[in-house]
């Protein structure tokens, strides 16, 4: 049950990530969006994480919307299944910084057709998930930013993009 209660909730995800793509001319980056989530190694741990152990997705997901920073589960799997995910997928922001140790990195400009997926992927979360407003997208950014690692250029494109919404 945990899987199709997961595969519903992807499918959906897609279908609003795919719409939003649309509107950019991004057919190719809507289709193939998150098509790594269909992976053994990544479908069957994000199920378990959201839906796992009387576990209900939507629970884990505040007013804000969900991040991994502020998940309470300390999942191993999903933790796996996460960096997997982010190294396969390069509209997430974290595909673009490079740590070189412990304490130095390097944050690459993404390239424009990858935020604007980005952007796509975050309104399809809110849609799949039932809560958004275009309003919403700019306070969820505003919450979350200083968590949002983006090289200089980039957030400036971010957010004026964000600002137009």
């Amino acid at each position: 049950m945990k899987y199709l209660r997961y595969l519903r909730y992807l499918l959906k995800h897609k279908f609003y990530v795919m719409i939003e793509c649309l509107k950019e001319g991004m057919i190719i980056e809507g289709l193939m969006h998150d098509l790594s989530k269909f992976s053994l190694l990544e479908f069957k741990a994000y199920a378990n994480h959201f839906y796992g152990k009387n576990r209900d997705m939507y629970t884990y997901i505040s007013h804000n919307g969900y991040s991994k920073d502020d998940d309470p589960i300390k999942d191993i799997d999903f933790d796996i299944a996460w960096v997997h995910h982010i190294h396969h997928n390069p509209h997430h922001w974290q595909y673009w910084v490079v740590l070189e140790n412990e304490k130095q990195g390097v944050i690459l400009e993404m390239p424009r057709k990858y935020m604007v997926e980005m952007i796509c992927d975050w309104i399809g979360a809110a849609k799949a998930q039932g809560d958004f407003r275009r309003s919403k997208l700019k306070l969820w950014y505003n919450i979350n930013k200083n968590k949002i690692i983006l090289a200089q250029n980039t957030r400036k494109w971010i957010e004026y993009r964000i600002k137009s919404y």
